[in-house]
């Protein structure tokens, strides 16, 4: 299964060259998963946690001390973590091509 994470917070499936909705858009409002939290959950320090998500490991240093928040597309995949790290982290961890 091939996913994409579209700016606006969505998840959706590719399949033949089209895209199926798998989450509605969170509303505009809502609030940025806790990283600190999404972290250690996956029993993760802030280096792997980092590069688990292909940022700087001062990215991850901000989100949690509040200096910055998620956006965008790091928002979305933040919001995945937090509803199915299972599947999430096997598949930030699968090279490009080979999905």
């Amino acid at each position: 299964m091939r996913l994409r994470l579209k700016a606006d917070g969505r998840v959706v499936e590719l399949r033949d060259g089209q895209e199926f909705p798998l989450s509605p858009a969170p509303p505009a409002d809502a609030d940025p998963p806790p990283v600190r939290e999404l972290r250690r959950r996956a029993r993760l320090t802030q280096i792997e946690f980092a590069a688990r998500l292909g940022v700087p490991v001062e990215t991850i240093r901000n989100w949690e001390q509040g200096k910055r928040m998620p956006r965008g597309p790091a928002r979305a995949l933040l919001a995945l973590i937090a509803r199915a790290p299972e599947s999430v982290f096997p598949t930030l961890a699968t090279p490009a091509s080979q999905g």
